[in-house]
């Protein structure tokens, strides 16, 4: 299997900026995810990954997010499995995005 690509955070919150951000996908666990989200995440429910695998653009980007990037990488590489050709795992997770790009977001 080919490396996944993983993101570090500065290269997210660059990605964010554009016209045609990613979507941003966060596998994490409800209470986990109310506790710190970046904005514009969505919590990856199996209704949500239904709707990735049955509707999505194979070719769009998608970055999966979790606690420190663990997790995400698990998520991208299913997905990748799936023929997401444009899918990455944020290095780190919520976790260093609350250290390096967004202090005011929760850490835990």
């Amino acid at each position: 299997m080919t490396k996944l690509r993983e993101y570090t955070v500065q290269e997210v919150a660059a990605l964010l900026k554009l016209p045609q951000p990613p979507k941003l996908l966060d596998v994490r666990e409800g209470p986990e995810w109310e506790c710190a989200h970046l904005p514009g995440t969505r919590p990856l429910t199996q209704e949500l990954l239904d709707e990735v695998i049955e509707g999505w653009d194979r070719a769009a980007p998608i970055v999966t997010i979790c606690h420190h990037g663990v997790r995400s990488v698990s998520a991208a590489q299913y997905l990748a499995q799936q023929g997401f050709t444009n899918v990455c795992s944020m290095k780190g997770g919520v976790d260093a995005w609350a250290r390096e790009i967004d202090p005011a977001l929760p850490r835990y």
